[in-house]
């Protein structure tokens, strides 16, 4: 079973904007290089910053609890160590997110919560992205199963709302969920499928203008009996990957 790998996308700062690739090395072990980098640090996050370590999404400012932030695109320049930030509501913000946190913090704030849950830092762990899941992960996206989800929404649902890495295409609906325990080869790479990616309310919200404007948890309820969209993966043989290479599903 073939297939091609039509996307990479990376999210520099967990929830607060996506960038597309051309290509990328993954690394044994790791997550996509830059992707959640960064995290959002709420004022009731148990994040501790003297003993910094992955955390779970909730003590994070995400797009399930502020859907304005899945409209936000980001551009990394890591030679500059420069990010900028596009919103449509906001001017463009183009900052150093080692040395200047408390200007994102500062942006953010017209279209985050005023009370609980105020977004009061910018934070990372060294040597671990803040993905979804506990280990470090890639997450693979299948555009057969968007389009289908699509269709029985009768809805042209954006590829964003999914906040995915890798996004393949040539295979057929939902066949990615058939792939846990197995191994896939995308370009010189080798990665090992682990488990389905659960979905919570950021999904609901439109990428294009951060309101929420379609029930996808109840579509993938209805269409696959769970809110699930996508997988997550390790990767066990490092190498790089770019658009358009071969993706393979192996014995």
């Amino acid at each position: 079973m073939t297939g091609a790998l039509a996307h990479i996308y990376r999210h520099p700062i967990k929830a607060h904007g996506r960038e597309e690739l051309a290509s990328v090395v993954l690394c044994e072990g790791r997550a996509l290089l830059w992707d959640r980098h960064w995290a959002v640090a709420h004022e009731l996050s148990k994040f501790d910053p003297a003993a910094p370590a992955w955390a779970a999404c909730a003590n994070f400012q995400r797009g399930a609890r502020t859907p304005a932030v899945m409209a936000i695109t980001a551009r990394w320049r890591p030679e500059e160590s420069r990010l900028t930030l596009s919103h449509p509501e906001l001017p463009d913000l183009d900052f150093d997110p080692e040395v200047e946190g408390a200007r994102l913090i500062d942006w953010l704030a017209p279209i985050s919560p005023q009370e609980r849950f105020r977004p009061v830092a910018l934070v990372r762990a060294p040597g671990r992205a803040m993905t979804d899941s506990a280990y470090p992960s890639v997450s693979i996206k299948n555009h057969a199963s968007n389009a289908a989800l699509s269709a029985h929404m009768g809805l042209d649902l954006s590829p964003h709302r999914w906040r995915g890495n890798l996004w393949l295409s040539g295979f057929a609906p939902w066949a990615e969920f058939d792939w846990i325990g197995r191994r896939l080869r995308i370009g010189a790479a080798v990665l090992e499928v682990t488990e389905r990616v659960g979905r919570c309310k950021a999904t609901t919200a439109n990428p294009e203008t951060g309101r929420v404007d379609a029930d996808t948890l109840a579509a993938l309820r209805e269409t696959v009996g769970a809110q699930d969209f996508g997988v997550f993966a390790t990767v066990i043989e490092p190498g790089p990957i770019a658009r358009g290479d071969r993706v393979e599903l192996l014995p």
